[in-house]
């Protein structure tokens, strides 16, 4: 099958040094990881953090610490198949699976991707609604622009994106350390919240909330996402080039994860540390806690702060998540819009929805619509990770980069407790 590149527009566009040292190459391939990273830290994954660390503590670090591992080695596998097989995901599907199956993963994919943006839509606008009193509808309304924001990023070249993205994830980050200093966790407790409990298991409402840290974790358009970014790196094609590439890349999107669980790590432990310790276990709310923040911790600006970091979380969800439809729609069905076009559309589909509910409901019909989302995502998520799993493993698909046996016997481990806890957390919602 004679398939194009992915994301054409920026294909091999960013250069990589062929005799340069090992650390001038690894700078040619920091990048990617940021992009990856910024799925796992957007506004659908607050209210989790936010909910496990004023109900329990420093308890719960540890699922978190636990959802990152699965993650590294299941975007180490995206950047392989992207790097190995000069495939993206999406193209993957489309190379080696029925004409229905795939339009099928095409349709579940695309329902994902609304899922998202609806999370990233939410996210912003209770953000603006913070930080300027902005009414929800107007500020979901809003949200509609972010389209040329991504134009505009794009007319300066893929390097440019990235490096707005990682300005905006060092802000967030740079929030969460002020945050913490004011907040002054009891870092010992937290330490020791880093070894799993048995706890975890017996207390069935923590229990509940360790399903939900796991199952929203991996986000099933961030591996379609890197499987195709990678591939903006001009590696050579040799065997050799590519798995030197392999290896950068995987220590691009491992670092970038690392920063994820950080800020991850410091919603919660913030969350522990102040409404915990203060017997405010019931804070589950992103407008709850934003409320609370400055009066709890004596510090006018720390509620402030907190919104800041979640417009920025909002602002880098949705380039990312432009990205992986143009990814989504190209591979699946080898069919090009304008970016433009390709993003209104899937902005006015989560539009929709967010302001009918927020109409309807007030204030008080945000939370909901952002459980929702995640469970959407939650339910997509075994028909991209099974296909990746699949095919890093499969020599056909990969060649002499097919990902060694260990690894594929641990992401098969990853991708069954995934799925499980998907289960799990979707049956305990329906009946619950």
């Amino acid at each position: 099958m004679d398939t194009m590149r992915s994301l054409p527009e920026s294909h091999g566009s960013v250069a990589v040094p062929r005799g340069g040292g090992f650390w001038r190459k690894l700078l040619a391939f920091i990048g990617p990881g940021w992009l990856v990273a910024v799925g796992y830290m957007d506004p659908g994954n607050w209210a989790t953090d936010i909910a496990g660390g004023s109900a329990f503590g420093y308890a719960l670090l540890s699922v978190v610490l636990l959802s990152n591992l699965m993650a590294i080695v299941l975007q180490a596998l995206a950047a392989r198949l992207g790097i190995g097989s000069g495939l993206d995901l999406a193209q993957a599907c489309r190379a080696h699976y029925p004409r229905r199956v795939t339009l099928l993963l095409w349709v579940l994919c695309e329902i994902a991707i609304v899922a998202c943006d609806l999370a990233e839509v939410l996210g912003t606008a209770i953000a603006l609604k913070l930080l300027f009193g902005l009414p929800l509808v107007a500020g979901v309304c809003l949200t509609a622009l972010d389209v040329f924001l991504i134009l505009a990023l794009q007319r300066f070249g893929f390097r440019r994106l990235e490096a707005f993205i990682a300005a905006l994830l060092i802000v967030i980050a740079g929030c969460f350390a002020l945050e913490l200093a004011w907040a002054g966790p009891d870092w010992r407790a937290a330490a020791r919240g880093l070894v799993p409990t048995a706890e975890i298991v017996r207390n069935p409402a923590m229990l509940y909330i360790a399903i939900g840290i796991l199952g929203a974790t991996v986000m099933p358009h961030n591996l379609y996402l890197h499987s195709a970014v990678v591939q903006t790196r001009a590696f050579g094609r040799a065997d050799r080039d590519r798995r030197e590439a392999i290896r950068l890349a995987t220590i691009d999107s491992t670092v970038s994860l690392g920063l994820a669980f950080f800020i991850n790590a410091a919603i919660l432990v913030l969350a522990a540390a102040t409404f915990h310790v203060a017997g405010r276990t019931g804070v589950a709310e992103i407008e709850e806690a934003h409320r609370l923040l400055a009066p709890m911790l004596g510090v006018g600006a720390a509620s402030t702060v907190f919104a800041i970091a979640l417009l920025a979380s909002g602002q880098n969800s949705t380039v990312t998540g432009t990205l992986a439809g143009q990814v989504v729609m190209e591979g699946f069905l080898d069919l090009r819009l304008p970016m433009w076009l390709r993003r209104l559309v899937t902005r006015g589909l989560a539009l929709v929805p967010a302001v009918a509910v927020v109409v309807a409901m007030g204030d008080r019909g945000t939370t909901p619509l952002l459980l929702l989302s995640q469970v959407i995502l939650s339910m997509q998520l075994p028909f991209a990770v099974i296909p990746l799993v699949t095919f890093s493993g499969n020599a056909k698909v990969m060649g002499a980069h097919v990902a060694p046996r260990w690894l594929i016997a641990v992401a098969w481990v990853v991708a069954a407790l995934i799925v499980a806890l998907n289960a799990v957390l979707l049956w305990g919602i329906a009946f619950g």
